[in-house]
């Protein structure tokens, strides 16, 4: 059933037989959203936004070690923080861990079914909104699943020889070579041996290889080679090669084959007929069924691949394969790339099997997305449940992956140098995106919804591998910032351990953020969850916009590398390839990515690439080489009708696959020659050496590419986002440094703003205040890891803004002696006295502290006039202030400045500073503590000391 057509029939059933609240909060908006689109105004819904806009967490039930009392207590810990969902999600139990005794629930048991059940009716009961993870772990799989139902892959083992020699080798020493390391092998993997080939280095023609394949069946492979160099080449094909990653009792086993149809039918159905026999149909309970990271580590086999490609590309690829395939290593990133571990290869033979790998990749993602993600999608729609999957991962679609899913994921995680400095240099290196959230694949993904018109755009969330115990709330907001740049609209926070309060501190970890009631954080981590679903809300009720399309180079990254595994490609082609998307919004325009099917699938409309209600005047082509003969037609009707295109470093110059090349490739130079008529639309740039934002500021003024911002001088850790909704115009700048301010001028487009008012939406306490831009000019000073959410609407009247001043007239300076109280995590009690406020961790005693301090001192004013304002200056940690026992509030990111005026008075004056920290230094220290040495002493090679407490100086002005 479509989602309109359900949506009408529960619209009608409030009116009849069945009320309004029966049905979850999700539902409910959604059907008020269905019945009118302006039930509420824009700024009701971010001030107050309802559960379903509030951030879900990913909830570990760890080895379904689960029991219902300890599943309502967790819900309402997690309501209580300002959760408005949780994805159940069943795991393995942590390594390094006591379990208490306390049994597994076997995953579709009775027991689990009925443990659901109940998670689900409490959830329902706090109006809280719950998605399933489909199978456990990831990616799915199960030892209940039959040989062929499991995932396969066919792989190389190469061994070089140099002649002359007579030799001999075992099949096993080639199974022994080809075995791939990878994550989590499955230890009943069984081999095949498919072809044995003797290969000259360098090769140059097939006709120079030799096939040894009929001396498999002795096992002993006997050769006599040559002078000069070879090499002894195995195809070997590996069944259930690959165990699931984490997997929970019952969900355990090898990896299900996402390349059989049959197969992914029969397991999705097997978990929904199962439940569903016991609890009856799981919607409206369940939001979405969700399919986690799709870690295949190179499963690229059916036992119909090799007919599907010569059906699809027109011809037989089984002679070429050794040669078009590289050897796989850990997480089945491809190996040899960038090493000579295959032979070397002639050009016109390298040219040629480069071809025959892109036909090989698209092949591959065609049967995944018509195979795996159209069946999922189908089976949620069968269910009348939504469909949440990160489609992406090695071998897929980036883009179209995510075209049919309801609820399309992107990832966002935290690594150390978040916030801080990072060059251009440093960002074209691996690891990809240092320093950046949100991941490779967030553009891509967020892009793909936006084509599809879609508002609702996930992302796993705050992902934590390497910095556990050390995550502060200024962390979450500068990643989760960046993460909404990149197009997110809602976070599943990852994650939630299900972890029993008597569970051995720090309690039932299986890896993420120590988001846990036990961490010193969490009594304030409700300011990050408001201000996060206060955006989500307005976000969800607004389109992005987007006018500039940029096409990525993939085609030929498959045909040299292969595909990548996203979010973490092991190589990215060109390596500055994110820095142009990041340039166009540094510099007040916006843009999606697009892709060949895209361009194919659209329509020219006065000089607009039209795709839905996506449309684009201007074009980047990043280095791309290789285009379909079909999309350099488009282009060039793009062109011809008043669209532009700028190529970047390259022009396109051939076509993509082998089959026709020749012919395929003039079809693209005819077709570039004549766009290269246009010489005022068609344009080679190249790329900067240095200085991308720079760059491309420079472009759109020699271009005239009109920016709906000008921003006077853009900042690389400043950046902004375009939304609309209903003639409301929405801009949202970000600053995402932890150190820098940026004072911004900018000034919007005057049709933007017409005849509207100037609002800021404070997303931290929900209230608006009036901005009086002057000839569309405003100046807005952002801070570090701040954040301003500029509304131009048709609302009058309201509070004008007010900025809190870094400093002032008649600045006093809090001297004299603090007296400190160390209220320690272990429970213990110090006091201490300071002349001079210090970073804690510099101090003997107390660099290991987790816990609170609270800073005591007196000061003395004697014009009340001249005290408005209270700087901390700098804090490390989430920080209160009470003056004469007046409360000033809490603050937990960027600078720490308090308004006071009516709090000081003439005379002494007492205040109370009270600052919270992490716990990360604290747990470096409990040597005896293996789950707190895990991570942060041995998992990441030692964490750095973290700063802490109140540096100061802290001034009254």
């Amino acid at each position: 059933m479509k989602r309109r057509d359900f949506l009408k029939q529960c619209s009608a059933a409030t009116s009849g037989l069945v009320l309004m609240n029966a049905f979850p909060s999700w539902i409910q908006a959604a059907i008020r959203e269905e019945n009118s689109q302006t039930y509420q105004s824009l700024f009701k819904i971010f001030t107050n936004p309802e559960n379903q806009y509030r951030p879900f967490v990913r909830w570990w039930w760890n080895g379904d070690k689960i029991e219902k009392t300890e599943l309502a207590r967790e819900l309402r810990i997690l309501k209580k923080a300002g959760i408005g969902g949780v994805e159940i999600n069943p795991i393995s139990f942590p390594l390094r861990t006591d379990d208490m005794g306390k049994p597994s629930v076997d995953w579709l048991s009775d027991e689990w079914i009925e443990l659901l059940r109940f998670a689900l009716e409490e959830a329902k009961s706090l109006d809280m909104t719950c998605d399933l993870l489909v199978g456990t772990g990831f990616p799915m799989g199960g030892d209940f699943l039959e040989k062929e139902e499991c995932s396969q892959i066919v792989v190389i083992a190469v061994k070089k020889i140099k002649g002359p020699l007579k030799t001999e080798f075992s099949l096993f020493d080639l199974y022994k070579e080809a075995d791939p390391a990878i994550t989590n092998p499955y230890s009943g993997r069984t081999m095949e041996m498919l072809e044995v080939k003797l290969v000259p280095d360098p090769l140059n023609h097939m006709d120079e290889v030799i096939n040894l394949s009929d001396q498999i069946e002795s096992g002993i492979i006997k050769v006599s080679i040559p002078k000069g160099d070879y090499a002894v080449y195995g195809l070997v094909k590996i069944e259930r090669f690959m165990n699931v990653i984490q997997g929970a009792p019952g969900g355990m086993g090898p990896v299900l084959n996402h390349y059989n149809t049959a197969a992914v039918n029969k397991y999705l159905n097997r978990m929904s007929y199962t439940i569903q026999q016991k609890t009856g149909p799981l919607s409206p309970n369940i939001r979405s069924f969700f399919i986690d990271s799709l870690e295949t580590e190179g499963a690229n086999w059916n036992r119909d691949m090799m007919s599907e490609f010569e059906k699809r590309r027109g011809y037989d690829l089984y002679p070429y394969l050794p040669f078009v395939l590289f050897k796989i290593g850990s997480m089945g990133n491809t190996t040899g790339i960038n090493i000579q571990y295959p032979v070397k290869m002639g050009k016109e033979f390298k040219q040629m099997t480069d071809r025959m790998r892109y036909d090989f990749e698209l092949t591959k993602a065609e049967i995944f997305e018509e195979r795996f993600v159209h069946t999922f999608a189908q089976w949620c729609r069968d269910n009348r449940i939504k469909s949440r999957a990160q489609a992406y991962g090695r071998g897929y679609f980036p883009m179209e992956g995510s075209f049919e899913i309801d609820i399309p994921e992107c990832e966002t995680w935290l690594k150390y140098g978040i916030g801080e400095d990072i060059s251009e240099e440093k960002f074209t290196q691996y690891p990809w995106h240092l320093g950046r959230g949100n991941t490779m694949i967030n553009k891509l993904v967020s892009s793909a919804a936006h084509l599809k018109d879609k508002k609702l755009i996930s992302s796993e969330e705050l992902t934590n591998t390497d910095m556990v115990f050390n995550e502060t709330l200024e962390i979450f907001k500068i990643a989760g910032d960046q993460s909404i740049i990149s197009g997110v609209t809602h976070p599943v926070f990852h994650g939630f351990n299900y972890s029993p309060p008597e569970a051995a501190f720090p309690g039932w970890i299986t890896y993420g953020g120590y988001l846990n009631e036990k961490n010193t954080m969490w009594p304030y981590f409700k300011h990050y969850a408001d201000y996060r679903a206060r955006l989500s809300a307005v976000l969800q009720h607004s389109t992005m916009f987007a006018d500039i399309a940029l096409l990525a180079p993939f085609a030929d990254q498959w045909s040299e590398y292969g595909a990548q595994n996203e979010p973490f490609p092991t190589l990215v082609s060109p390596a500055y390839q994110a820095l142009i998307w990041e340039s166009v919004h540094q510099n007040g325009n916006a843009c999606d990515y697009i892709s060949e099917r895209v361009i194919n699938d659209s329509e020219i409309k006065k000089g607009f690439l039209t795709y839905g209600k996506r449309k684009y005047h201007t074009l980047f082509l990043i280095e791309v080489h290789s285009l379909d003969p079909a999309t350099a037609h488009k282009l060039h009707e793009f062109i011809s009708n008043g669209g532009r295109i700028f190529c970047i470093e390259a022009v396109p110059d051939r076509s993509t696959g082998w089959k026709d090349y020749q012919k395929r490739d003039q079809e693209v130079q005819d077709w570039i020659t004549k766009m290269q008529a246009f010489s005022d639309r068609f344009i080679l740039l190249k790329k900067p050496a240095s200085d991308f934002m720079g760059w491309y500021k420079t472009i759109q003024e020699k271009y005239d590419i009109t920016p709906y911002v000008k921003i006077q001088e853009p900042k690389t850790f400043v950046t902004q986002v375009r939304y609309q909704a209903d003639g409301t115009e929405l801009f949202l700048f970000n600053n995402s440094s932890s150190k820098h301010s940026a004072v911004l001028d900018f000034v919007f487009d005057k049709s933007i703003i017409k005849n509207k008012q100037a609002w800021l939406w404070d997303a931290v306490t929900g209230k608006r205040f009036r901005l009086e831009p002057i000839m569309g000019r405003l100046k807005i000073n952002l801070g570090p890891a701040d954040s301003k959410l500029i509304v131009f609407d048709r609302h009058k009247k309201g509070d004008t803004w007010k900025e809190n001043p870094l400093s002032g007239n008649d600045v006093k300076e809090l001297s004299g002696k603090w007296n400190l109280e160390f209220r320690h995590y272990d429970g213990t009690v110090k006091h201490e006295e300071l002349s001079r406020l210090a970073d804690l961790k510099e101090l003997p005693g107390y660099t290991h502290f987790a816990g609170t301090v609270m800073y005591r001192n007196t000061f003395q004013i004697t014009d009340t006039s001249k005290a408005d304002y209270l700087n901390l200056g700098i804090v490390f940690g989430i920080c209160e202030v009470r003056i004469n026992g007046i409360e000033a509030g809490s603050q937990w990111f960027g600078r720490r400045i308090y308004p006071v005026s009516g709090m000081i008075r003439e005379g002494i004056n007492e205040i109370e500073i009270k600052v919270v920290t992490v716990m990360g230094n604290y747990m470096k220290n409990l040597k005896d503590n293996v789950v707190a040495q895990y991570w942060t002493n041995q998992k990441r090679k030692d964490q750095p000391l973290q700063s802490m407490g109140l540096v100061g100086p802290v001034t009254v002005y």
